[in-house]
């Protein structure tokens, strides 16, 4: 949620965007944020896939190899038991799938646009049967419903704290500012 919110302070046009949705949904919802409703938020949905993509919340994800598998189009096979590490953020910023991938862009998760990557380009909690809890129901829609708070009630831009880019800190398997995140905050009229 907080490189979310990063991103919408520096992108303002995207912050509007996403709040004439929120908004609009609310108040033709009889003023009630619903679960069925942020159901139906689709900016949101990219907004977050989109921060996900520049930010996944691990840097690799680490798997063994079952049996012996031939690398397709090579000579070289992965012996069964091997420990392989697939690297999350080099994939998310390849430009081969994402063009400027320093650029936020929730657009690139419209339905046309994911259909025109390969699946496994876009992997934040990884895949199969042991990827993350986290990418269940409960916790997008946790984040949808303080996203979608935190942007219906305030207004974000960066201030001369703010670091652009983000420095991540330099340790540890999970991807996080190297130090603190500096934004303004102003109630939303």
């Amino acid at each position: 949620m907080c490189f979310t919110i990063y991103e919408l302070a520096l992108n303002s046009d995207i912050q509007d965007r996403l709040r004439e949705e929120i908004i609009t949904g609310i108040e033709e919802n009889d003023g009630q944020l619903t679960y069925e409703l942020l159901s139906e938020f689709k900016y949101l949905d990219m907004v977050i896939n989109e921060s996900l993509r520049k930010f996944p919340p691990a840097f690799f994800l680490t798997r063994v190899c079952r049996k012996d598998f031939q690398i397709p189009g090579t000579n070289m096979i992965i012996p069964k038991n091997t420990d392989i590490n697939v690297n999350i953020y080099s994939i998310h910023r390849d430009p081969e799938y994402y063009p400027e991938p320093e650029v936020f862009d929730p657009e690139r998760f419209t339905p046309e646009n994911i259909k025109l990557r390969p699946p496994a380009t876009f992997i934040p909690f990884g895949l199969g049967p042991r990827k993350c809890i986290v990418s269940g129901r409960f916790g997008i829609m946790q984040s949808k419903m303080g996203i979608a708070k935190l942007i219906q009630n305030f207004e974000f831009t960066p201030c001369e704290k703010t670091t652009v880019p983000i420095d991540f800190a330099p340790s540890g398997i999970f991807l996080e500012p190297k130090n603190k995140m500096w934004l303004n905050v102003k109630k939303y009229e």
